[in-house]
């Protein structure tokens, strides 16, 4: 075969396997698009130290307003969303984690829901991976308190999540849930869901329990940079934080507020997952003066991504202001 005919037959050749590899891709099911993924790390700064906000979940809860209490008031609620032009139905369910870097530590505020089946929720591994850090690297966990949307986070496949890492608590939270009856009397939640909950609140402390130290309130560890404060009501031992850098403060919210605007706007407003609503509303309206005071920098756990904000004072109430976006 002469070099002319060579070429041609290699050309046509070639030509027929992208025509065949064609025909075969064009009859193989499209690959299923990756699903958009929202910015969900927000890096910023405490003083000196690296802190970020790591969404775990886009969720909603179904009930809508049947959650908020008291009942008597939902008109009013209702009538406040639409004045601010909040969209009516489910309400939304932020999970901010914060993750700080001290030096050598990584502290961990909460570690949300845990891996599981639902795609739209437990992304914190994932966020600790987008900024390099790795389980292992975690030091000191705080758990607030003891809902599935903070605690079942810090176990997986039935082992410690973050293996290295010490899980600092209120002791009257530990002892709330170890009690023989946990007493749910003054709440509003769905009393059926109680027992699930329980058993697996037990079962996940027993997994943890060497890595477990449960604080008084006012306690503050890691040289002061956080102080572990009592602010019951949500559960018996729910907990607020406060990180310290220089003269930089941010106070940890936690489940103070499930609502950016429905708590602010009215402080005696409750959610049916408060334990006891009376010593909730008690203890909002001590944090919520004192951040007015103060001015104090505040990051909420369940207020819009990054949850980074401060309260002011609005009318007879007060009103979530968001903090502004910032990069460097």
């Amino acid at each position: 075969m002469d070099e002319v005919s060579r070429r041609g037959f290699v050309g046509t050749a070639l030509a027929g396997m992208a025509a065949l590899t064609a025909k075969a891709a064009a009859q193989q099911p499209a690959a299923e698009p990756k699903p958009f993924r929202d910015p969900f790390v927000y890096r910023f700064k405490i003083g000196d130290l690296e802190a970020f906000s790591i969404s775990d979940c886009n969720l909603g809860l179904g009930e809508g307003l049947d959650l908020m209490w008291p009942q008597e008031d939902r008109p009013k609620m209702k009538e406040e969303m639409v004045r601010h032009g909040e969209r009516m139905g489910p309400l939304p369910l932020y999970v901010n984690i914060l993750v700080v870097r001290s030096g050598s530590d990584v502290l961990l505020f909460d570690a949300g829901f845990g891996k599981g089946g639902n795609p739209k929720m437990g992304w914190l591994q994932e966020g600790l991976a987008a900024v390099g850090i790795s389980p292992d690297q975690v030091t000191a966990g705080f758990l607030s308190h003891a809902h599935a949307d903070h605690l079942n986070g810090f176990v997986s496949q039935g082992k410690p999540a973050f293996p290295n890492a010490v899980v600092y608590l209120l002791e009257e939270e530990l002892a709330f849930w170890r009690s023989p009856e946990p007493d749910f009397s003054k709440s509003k939640r769905n009393k059926n869901q109680i027992p699930g909950m329980i058993k697996e609140v037990r079962g996940h402390f027993d997994t943890l329990q060497e890595k477990l130290r449960p604080v008084k309130g006012g306690t503050e560890v890691l040289g002061g940079i956080v102080r572990i404060e009592a602010a019951p009501g949500h559960t018996d031992g729910h907990a607020c934080f406060r990180i310290r850098s220089g003269n930089d403060e941010l106070l940890h919210l936690m489940d103070l507020a499930h609502h950016h605007l429905l708590m602010f706007a009215d402080a005696n407003w409750t959610i049916a997952f408060d334990h006891d609503p009376v010593v909730a509303v008690e203890t909002r309206k001590k944090y919520w003066t004192e951040a007015v005071e103060k001015h104090t920098r505040c990051l909420g756990f369940h207020l819009p991504w990054p949850g980074l904000g401060h309260i002011v004072t609005e009318g007879s109430g007060y009103r979530w202001a968001t903090e502004a976006w910032r990069w460097g």
